[in-house]
C-alpha cells in the first residue's frame, strides 16, 4: 500500500509545455510529442500537457504607426484572434485523435520567446517542446530563433523537434 506522500507524488504529474503555431514544424512537433510521450501510455500519461500559442500583438503584426493605423489595427486583431482559434482547434483535434483529453490550452499575447519562457515558470514545467524551422546560421542571427532563445533561457529541459528531411 502506498504511503500518502507516494500517492501525492503519483497524482502530481510533471508538466510538459508544447509551443503551437500555424507552421508545419509546430504541427510535427506536437504530433511527435503525442506519439512518443502520450499515446504509448493510454490514459496514464506521465505528463500533464499544456499547449501554448503566442499570439502576436496587432501592432507588431502590422509594424506601422501614423495616420490610418487606428483603422487597420482592429481588423488585424480580429484576424489574429481567428488564426489563434484555428490553431487551438487544430491542436485539440490532434490531441483528441490520439486519446489525449486532459490538457490545458492557452493563448497568450506577446513575443513567443517571452511567452514560452513565462509559461514554463507559470506551470513549473519540466519540459518545453518547440518545433524547429531549421533556419541556417545567418537567418537565425538576423531573425532570432524561438527555439534557440528558449534553449538558453527557459528553466527546464527544452526539446527541439525537427522534422526529418524527406529523401527523394
Amino acid at each position: 500500500m502506498a504511503s500518502p506522500a507516494e500517492a501525492e507524488a503519483v497524482a502530481e504529474k510533471r508538466v510538459m509545455v508544447v509551443a503551437i503555431d500555424d507552421s508545419e514544424h509546430s504541427t510535427y512537433a506536437l504530433e511527435w510529442t503525442l506519439d512518443h510521450f502520450f499515446t504509448p501510455y493510454a490514459s496514464n500519461h506521465p505528463f500533464k500537457l499544456v499547449l501554448v500559442h503566442a499570439k502576436p500583438t496587432a501592432s507588431s503584426a502590422v509594424g506601422l504607426a501614423g495616420p490610418g493605423a487606428a483603422e487597420v489595427l482592429p481588423m488585424v486583431e480580429a484576424d489574429l484572434k481567428k488564426i489563434a482559434a484555428r490553431i487551438i482547434e487544430t491542436a485539440r483535434e490532434s490531441c483528441h485523435s490520439k486519446s489525449v483529453h486532459d490538457l490545458i490550452v492557452e493563448v497568450v499575447e506577446g513575443d513567443a520567446r517571452n511567452v514560452l519562457c513565462e509559461a514554463v515558470e507559470k506551470h513549473h514545467a519540466s519540459i518545453l517542446v518547440v518545433g524547429s524551422h531549421g533556419y541556417g546560421a545567418i537567418k537565425r542571427a538576423v531573425l532570432g530563433s524561438v527555439s534557440d532563445y528558449c534553449a538558453h533561457h527557459a528553466h527546464c529541459t527544452v526539446m527541439i523537434v525537427k522534422r526529418p528531411k524527406i529523401k527523394h
